[in-house]
């Protein structure tokens, strides 16, 4: 039996192939770790230049924008808990890690949904990649991602980006590709090309769509840079890796207790964006507000 099983050696390919590119691109990759660098590094010395009052006031009025009161003041008691557990640094390095992939991901991966919605020909080409990126371990990604960039917060956004593209690229893919058939037909009778078809009927009936691969490809990129914390990306990976490293169950629960709060806020706000708006916006909700409070006085 073993005589008919030929000797596949992957892993000695895969070495060849990062050994080649390592010789020949390195111009390549120096750029892509500058531009990285720059994104990256600026965000989070940006986020963590902003007094924390700040922050809350801008996350809460999102929050009564997007989603209620009520979720406005979970916001402002989750982010005073991130202070108490004094992980607010590292709470606004993550969010700019996050913010950093995620746009670098959905910068490349919604043209390419757009592309793939287009063509029968590169929806059977990047599916097959999209599966193996989406199931491929996650801690396989910072293999080439340190061999290629070293550690440190670089490869940590190149590993993350990597890893949440694929829900941005199906989820445009999808979202165009069910647009209804009556809509295209009518934006194509007043006279749309291409460009206006997309751009004026396809894109906005797909936004639901478009809006839950971004929300996932956000909860994705959040997973992913805690992991990164593992070759020095840093933010709240850094307390759980403590946490498991060193046996400090306090320190590694703070930590994610840390992930859980980020992810809840980035989850609800993003997920508003993608549902139509019920009360007419933030004046509404305030009228709603406001006019509650007033009735409420005037019955006592």
């Amino acid at each position: 039996m073993n005589d008919l099983v030929i000797n596949l050696p992957i892993g000695d390919w895969f070495t060849a192939v990062v050994t080649f590119m390592q010789t020949h691109f390195d111009l390549f990759f120096s750029v892509v770790s500058a531009v990285i660098s720059f994104v990256a590094d600026n965000l989070t010395a940006f986020l963590n230049y902003l007094p924390a009052p700040v922050v809350f006031a801008v996350l809460a009025f999102l929050a009564l924008w997007r989603v209620g009161w009520q979720f406005t003041i979970f916001v402002l008691v989750a982010l005073y808990v991130v202070m108490g557990m004094d992980l607010w640094p590292e709470t606004m390095d993550t969010l700019g890690l996050v913010l950093a992939a995620t746009l670098a991901a959905l910068g490349v991966g919604l043209p390419l949904g757009v592309v793939m919605a287009k063509s029968d020909v590169v929806l059977a080409i990047i599916r097959p990649i999209l599966d193996f990126m989406q199931t491929l371990p996650a801690f396989v990604y910072l293999i080439p991602a340190v061999i290629f960039f070293g550690t440190g917060r670089v490869p940590g956004v190149i590993a993350t980006v990597i890893f949440s593209m694929p829900p941005a690229v199906r989820l445009m893919n999808i979202g165009i590709r069910y647009v209804p058939t009556e809509n295209v037909e009518a934006g194509k009778a007043f006279g749309c090309n291409g460009l206006q078809l997309l751009w004026r009927v396809e894109l906005p009936l797909a936004l639901p769509s478009i809006m839950a691969g971004i929300n996932q490809t956000i909860m994705l990129a959040l997973s992913m840079v805690v992991i990164a914390s593992m070759i020095g990306a840093g933010g709240l990976g850094d307390p759980v890796l403590a946490g498991i490293q060193q046996l400090r169950l306090g320190t590694g629960f703070q930590g994610g207790l840390g992930v859980v709060i980020l992810a809840i806020i980035l989850d609800r706000l993003t997920q508003s964006f993608g549902e139509r708006q019920r009360d007419g916006g933030l004046l509404s909700r305030l009228k709603k507000l406001f006019s509650g409070s007033s009735a409420g006085a005037s019955s006592t």
